[in-house]
């Protein structure tokens, strides 16, 4: 029995959503929009003799079990329905279907569909069966809006019930834009956008509490009422008004962006000619109540309409300035009716934003005041300034010489500011940091307690009470300590002049280490919101710039989106205007940052990129198996002595998946290493052609000329939608049957390919010997050596690589490659590229137009990133506005990402998963599948995989999608819109296989930002739990009929981030994996089911988590992109490692570790994670070209190094897979070479202790197994060591 609406359209609160009932009459209005049915009960009441009409909310008809229930109860006597839809299409497609099927079902019956933008009106009119034409004309009345326009619709709706033929209703143009309440008044001037839709239906109490906000703060508002945003004529009178009033910022309420998702990336010209800071104002389509009791904040809707899409705009995210409630119950509709009731405390944080922003504009560059914040984790001196592929002290040291050089006060000359990096941690190091070694040295400053307490007693009592239940009063706090002028908090870090810098303070973990077990939700410390709080009334900076992704603020405990006054963030940060340089590829937490704590990104660039190539012991290994295939093909009498050195090579290398050969003179052992070596030899090929960094981003500047160059071809290799990438082009010319770009590194060279790559090679060769009066002859020799070399696709695709490395070296030639300036000189044309390299590489037509390419569109982009960068900056300082650009990985097949220096925006949320993400997902999972059958001789079965926020921003859902064909469910999207509308359980005989009982572990980033995923994959749980099939194919199913529920999404705690390991790891308490996997239970243990709005609701279930951990086979993770790997960051092993450990922890044995690879959508590829241990171990971290790569950069290479050494033991202790022989390697490739030892002496001791103390401990916990004692001894004495460099 199902509960019936009260009253329909009455929001249900956090109740399952009601089943709605009307009375039957001949019109019946359908809107997203509630201003539509205010404005429709006002026009029925002054026109009493109006046919009965009811209307209704399209959010009550949401679920399809309501939506038909309502059809089949309260449309029998209906004869025209309107339906008009925001958003498009795919918002609400099992409606219109549904609507649409009922009007063919008998004569008569009349369907309007009408569009809330115009360029949507005449897909959405097709869904419904009057002319188009009639259809378009009612959306253009409706968008005009006002009591008129919805008469004429009206009469024209009761024409066509009446059985006649309709004229399409003529709209009645009003003012658009409509200046509002404009007052002669001080103040600087601001603009406000409104919905005029609101005025129309007598709505305005939000657009009165927002301007006498305003005012309170001194401004002097310039209101405009909008029919919307994206027609053009509305935004160039939007544009002449306020430029006109010389606007300093604007606030907007209006849902979507003013441009549409595929044209952002081009600019937004609105935003763009007023140059100013725009704000976003959100308006809750729930209550106050629902919002007060949602950890996430926004329903989905509202968080695609209010947050993703205004990100376009590059629109600044701020708070909740009005709730949806109940105005009354309307007798005429039969409807509730809802407005907007706004907050005036959450309005006037808001305010209080703009006027930080106008009043930054306003002050001169002389007297800003900014702050720079470095992050440090963990919080120990080897760490500082954190900056995922970022070297955060070089940028940050360039910061401060460019605020110099614009005029900001340093309180020095430019010469007299750190000179680099290096010179600035140094400072830094010479006062307090978080390290607790480091109390003995002066802090900074102190902030007197009594000036906190002052502060601290005006936040809400409820937020006080949460962090005093676990730090005690603020005279109570361990951080507080005696200074000059008696109690206070020590500010640590540096100040220049009117400039201050920051270490940004620890969140307290460090304090207790066992509230890393036990406390996902930690409030941040009294000594932490100090410093804060002494930037903002000590420093008295205007403007906060978090220097590196990423800090802790953005993940300190509160709602997820629309923040309270409870909420943690806004205690650090307050209204103040942010900056946050983010690397380009990360816009999962980035955005992050912009949506709780009101950032303005400023992305950057990559590190330089390259091939990893071979060294040393590889090098050699590759040139005695040329050697061995040559012997080979000639007979040779050197193939036996070839053969024994290469089988001890093969024996001291430890190289994955080859068995040892045994007795080398035995027939068999000679047929085993045959195998090994073919092994081994297409190994190789995919070592050399990995993707790694080569150095780190220092922010405003391009790499060297060199790096550049590689940089740019692997931003040239990926093919696009234009054409093919550049090795592909040159394949493409020679002929080849290779993709390069697609085809597996280790596979055979087909025979065909091989000689037509030989004949290019003489060729080459010939033209070059011509030129140097070489003899023929020479090259005859030289062709059985090249033929032994071409014996894999990996070989082929190295010989291209350098080919293409060739073509691009021309175009950079005549551009400065460390210039910040923009490019003047011109690009080399292609024909004078071509002539350059004529004599070593043939360009043919297909590489021609690809090079073309590369000159007009891609390099332009690259160089023009270093200046975009700096001058971001400047205008951010300045409070200009930052223009909205793409993210996602470059090297993916995205140069639309550069140049850098926007303000980055993420993915439009109703379009996921894509297509695209199925169709990798979909292969991705069939080759799991396969591998695991192969390894483990049965089907797979359970399945535990982590899904990442930042991922699915980057690939569209490629993890969900994965997913979800692993249970044998597949999307089904909207024809016109392409996005995912509903889901299709495939049958078991199509999938010839068992379903997977796939459990998410997901981040709390992901839960934030993608409920509706959420809602998916609950949706998919629960109609594969439903299905009538046996256990042995239906795991789900059989495990739901026992414990009652289909649940298989669990996450953190709502408001909290994390995994729980990292803490541990840090501080070394712990003594199992087991206390790993207590940790990782407990931060984990809350179920993710669905609402059946698309909210996502919480429920405390650590039992139900490990019961699903009890039987997984598999535990799973994915990779979309080769810019980094799994030792660059602690959260591949605290959420892989974590399950892991936690599976092992409550079944007794450890699961089967998977890693995918799919950064190639072409190519995805599945293998066992201690595959990608060797292969991220050989390529990137014994690499030298990595390791020099890093000791370049001073101090955070050093740091690089040190992070890199604890991600792999931290996957060790959780996991148990990393090789043993990983540790002796590194400890001789690092810290036994004199080179490096002496860099890290010079650049960065700490990191050489911690390195040197990280391999004893893992020697001491047995994760070293066999290590040698003469390297033991080594290590002991380079900790005395370094500590002697420190104290000095």
């Amino acid at each position: 029995m199902h509960r019936l609406a009260a009253v329909p359209g009455l929001p249900s609160g956090l109740e399952d959503t009601p089943f709605v009932e009307q009375d039957s009459t001949p019109l019946l209005v359908l809107s997203s929009s509630d201003t539509d049915l205010q404005t429709l009960a006002a026009a029925l009441a002054q026109q009493p003799e109006a046919a009965p009409v009811r209307g209704l909310n399209l959010a009550a008809l949401a679920a399809p079990a309501v939506l038909d229930h309502y059809i089949a109860t309260s449309l029998l006597n209906t004869r025209v329905v309107l339906v008009r839809l925001l958003g498009g299409r795919g918002h609400w497609s099992y409606g219109l279907e549904q609507l649409r099927a009922w009007a063919d079902r008998q004569p008569g019956r009349q369907l309007i569909v009408a569009a809330g933008t115009a360029d949507e009106e005449l897909e959405l009119a097709s869904t419904g069966n009057t002319p188009l034409e009639l259809a378009v004309a009612i959306s253009r009345c409706l968008r005009e809006g006002g009591g008129e326009n919805l008469r004429r619709v009206l009469d024209t709706m009761q024409t066509l019930a009446a059985g006649q033929a309709a004229t399409a209703p003529v709209p009645l143009p009003l003012a658009d834009p409509l200046p509002h309440d404009w007052r002669a008044e001080p103040g600087a001037r601001v603009g406000v956008i409104l919905y005029r839709a609101l005025l129309q239906a007598g709505d305005d109490q939000l657009a009165t509490a927002l301007l006498q906000a305003l005012r309170g703060q001194g401004l002097c508002p310039r209101a405009l009422w909008v029919s919307g945003l994206r027609d053009p004529a509305v935004q160039q009178g939007v544009a002449d008004l306020l430029a006109r009033e010389a606007v300093q910022g604007v606030l907007c309420t209006t849902s979507f962006a003013s441009v549409q998702f595929e044209e952002a990336g081009l600019g937004a010209p609105l935003w763009d000619r007023l140059n100013v800071p725009v704000i976003q104002v959100l308006c809750s389509t729930r209550s106050r109540e629902q919002w007060a009791a949602s950890s996430i904040g926004l329903g989905p809707l509202d968080l695609s309409l209010q947050v993703a899409l205004p990100e376009l705009d590059g629109r600044i995210t701020s708070r909740v300035g009005a709730f949806k409630e109940l105005e009354r119950a309307d007798a005429s509709l039969s409807a509730a009716l809802m407005h907007y009731q706004p907050d005036p405390e959450r309005l006037d944080w808001i305010a209080r934003l703009l006027a930080a922003w106008v009043e930054l504009r306003r002050t001169p560059v002389g007297q800003r005041r900014v702050a720079l914040v470095l992050s440090n984790y963990p919080t120990r001196n080897s760490r500082l300034a954190n900056g995922v592929g970022l070297d955060t002290p070089a940028s940050a040291a360039a910061m401060l010489r460019w605020l110099a050089e614009a005029g900001y006060d340093l309180g020095a000359a430019p010469a007299d500011l750190p000179a680099d990096g290096d010179a600035l941690i140094q400072q830094l190091l010479a006062g307090r940091t978080n390290d607790p070694e480091s109390q003995h040295r002066p802090p900074l400053d102190h902030l007197p307690l009594a000036a906190y307490l002052a502060w601290y007693q005006q936040l809400p009592a409820a937020g006080r009470a949460l962090l005093e239940a676990r730090w005690g009063p603020p005279a109570a706090d361990e951080g507080l300590e005696q200074g000059p002028a008696g109690a206070g908090f020590p500010i640590r870090g540096l100040r220049f002049g009117a400039v201050a810098m920051l270490v940004q303070p620890e969140r307290g973990y460090g304090r207790d280490p066992s509230l890393s077990y036990h406390s996902p939700d930690l409030p941040p410390t009294h000594a932490y919101l100090a410093q804060y709080l002494w930037l903002r009334q000590v420093a008295a900076s205007q403007v906060v710039v978090h220097v590196g992704k990423h800090g802790n603020l953005e993940w300190l405990p509160g709602k997820g989106l629309g923040l309270s006054d409870q909420c943690f963030p806004e205690w650090a940060l307050g209204p103040m205007p942010h900056l946050y340089p983010f690397i380009v590829n990360d816009p999962g937490e980035g955005s992050q940052a912009k949506r709780r704590a009101q950032a303005v990104i400023l992305d950057h660039l990559t590190p330089p990129l390259d091939r990893a190539g071979l060294y040393g012991p590889l090098q050699e290994l590759e040139t005695l198996l040329d050697e061995y295939w040559e012997a080979r093909q000639l007979g040779s009498k050197r193939v036996a002595p070839l053969r024994e050195r290469l089988a001890g090579l093969l024996a001291s290398l430890e190289l994955p998946a080859f068995s040892a050969a045994g007795d080398a003179a035995s027939a068999e052992a000679a047929d085993a290493l045959e195998a090994r070596l073919d092994g081994a030899d297409g190994y190789l090929c995919e070592l050399k052609e990995a993707q790694i960094r080569t150095g780190l981003h220092v922010f405003g500047h391009l790499p060297e000329p060199q790096p550049l160059l590689e940089l740019l071809l692997c931003l040239a290799r990926p093919p696009l939608a234009e054409g093919p990438g550049l090795t592909q082009a040159l394949a493409a010319d020679l002929q080849l049957q290779l993709d390069p770009w697609a085809d597996a590194e280790e596979a055979p060279l087909s025979a065909a390919d091989r000689q037509r790559l030989l004949a290019d090679l003489a060729n080459i060769s010939a033209n070059a010997n011509a030129s140097a009066n070489v003899s023929p002859s020479a090259n005859a020799s030289a062709s059985a050596p090249a033929e032994a070399a071409l014996r894999r696709c990996g070989d082929a695709v190295a010989l291209l690589e350098a080919q293409a490395l060739e073509l691009l070296r021309p175009l950079l030639a005549s551009t400065s490659a460390q210039a910040a300036a923009p490019v003047r000189s011109p690009i080399p044309a292609i024909r004078e590229v071509t002539a350059a390299v004529e004599l070593a590489v043939e360009v043919g037509p297909t590489t021609q137009a690809v090079l073309e390419r590369v000159r007009r569109q891609l390099l332009p982009r690259l160089l023009a990133c270093a200046n975009a960068e700096r001058q971001a900056l400047l205008r951010g300082l300045a409070g200009d506005r930052i223009a909205a650009g793409p993210s996602g990985a470059p090297t993916r097949g995205r140069p639309d990402v550069l140049p850098t220096g926007r303000n980055f925006y993420s993915v439009d949320l109703r379009g996921l998963p894509t297509e695209a993400a199925w169709d990798l997902g979909r292969r991705s999972a069939a080759l799991l599948l396969e591998a695991h059958l192969q390894q483990e001789g049965d089907d797979l079965r359970h399945l535990a995989l982590s899904v990442w926020g930042t991922a699915t921003m980057r690939n569209g859902g490629e993890d969900i999608a994965q997913a979800l064909a692993l249970m044998g469910v597949r999307p089904v999207w909207d024809g016109p819109t392409r996005r995912m509308v509903d889901l299709e359980v495939i049958p078991l005989s199509l999938l010839q296989r068992p379903r997977v009982d796939v459990t998410l572990r997901i981040s709390g980033l992901f839960r934030d930002a993608f409920p509706q995923l959420v809602d998916w994959i609950n949706q998919a749980s629960q109609r594969v739990a439903a299905l009538e099939e046996d256990a042995w194919h239906n795991p789900l199913a059989d495990h739901c009929r026992q414990e009652g529920h289909s649940g298989r999404v669990y996450g953190s705690a709502p408001g909290a981030y994390g995994a729980g390991l990292q803490g541990l790891i840090d501080s070394g308490q712990w003594e199992q994996r087991a206390d790993l996997g207590e940790a990782f239970l407990n931060w984990s243990g809350w179920r993710y089911d669905a609402s059946g709005d698309g909210r996502c609701e919480a429920s405390p279930d650590r039992a139900g988590l490990e019961q699903r951990l009890r039987q997984v086979e598999v535990v799973l993770h994915n990779q979309d992109n080769r810019e980094h790997d799994l030792l660059d960051s602690d959260d591949y092993y605290q959420f892989q490692g974590g399950l892991s450990a936690a599976s092992e922890r409550v079944r007794g044995s450890a699961p089967a570790l998977w890693f995918a690879d799919h950064s190639r959508h072409q190519r995805p590829r599945v293998h066992r994670l201690e595959q990608e241990f060797d292969k991220v171990l050989r390529s990137r971290v014994l690499n030298p070209r990595w390791i020099q790569g890093m000791l370049a950069h001073g101090y955070k290479g050093g740091f690089e190094l040190a992070a890199s050494l604890d991600y792999l033991f931290a996957y060790d202790a959780s996991t148990g897979r990393v090789p043993d022989w990983s540790y002796g390697a590194i400890c001789r490739q690092w810290l036994q070479d004199d080179e490096v030892l002496q860099a890290l002496r010079q650049s960065n001791p700490w990191a050489l202790r911690d390195m040197a103390e990280r391999l004893l401990e893992a020697a001491n916990r047995g994760l070293w197994q066999g290590a040698d004692p003469a390297q033991l001894e080594h290590l002991k004495g380079l900790v005395i060591g370094s500590e002697g460099l420190i104290e000095s």
